[in-house]
């Protein structure tokens, strides 16, 4: 019988910060050296000014949680918990639509979006991270995504409300 081995994460910076995100989402994270443990457990070994630079990279900052204890938190994770966060999101995509959209067409609840070579995986993605509710997900290629948006006939006006946000930046 084999053991199961747990699953190894390569230590590249976007795969060490992905996990300390997750960590800092599971745990109280109090102190770098707290953290530093944390990902030597899964077998990611950095050193101080490594983690320095990935939580400062990530946003990370310092709260006081329930019981007044500082620990670290990422931004993003906590946005998407509020209205306010949304309104960042919303920012985002804004600011990302006016500098890559070129255009956007429809039909029924479907959007085609395009963008220059290279970029439609950015703009789904700031899609997704806004989590509109009336998009049900994203499918991007080279210089062109699909929006799927869930009313039936969705797709035209989310096709001018994305054209009008990148007008307004």
């Amino acid at each position: 019988m084999t053991s199961r081995h747990p699953t190894k994460i390569p230590n590249t910076p976007v795969a060490r910060r992905q996990r300390i995100v997750e960590l800092l989402a599971l745990k109280r994270v109090r102190s770098q050296a707290q953290l530093e443990e944390l990902l030597a457990a899964d077998g990611l070994r950095v050193t101080q000014a490594t983690l320095s630079r990935d939580l400062d990279e990530l946003g990370a900052v310092k709260l006081r949680d329930d019981s007044g204890n500082l620990v670290y938190a990422v931004p993003d994770a906590l946005e998407r918990q509020s209205r306010a966060g949304q309104e960042v999101h919303v920012a985002r995509l804004a600011k990302l639509a006016q500098e890559i959209l070129v255009s956007a067409d429809s039909s029924a609840n479907l959007v085609v979006l395009r963008t220059p070579p290279g970029a439609a995986q950015f703009l789904a993605s700031a899609l997704d991270h806004t989590e509109l509710e009336e998009v049900i997900g994203t499918i991007a290629g080279d210089d062109a995504l699909l929006v799927v948006t869930r009313g039936a006939d969705g797709g035209g006006e989310f096709a001018e409300w994305i054209s009008a946000l990148a007008e307004r930046g």
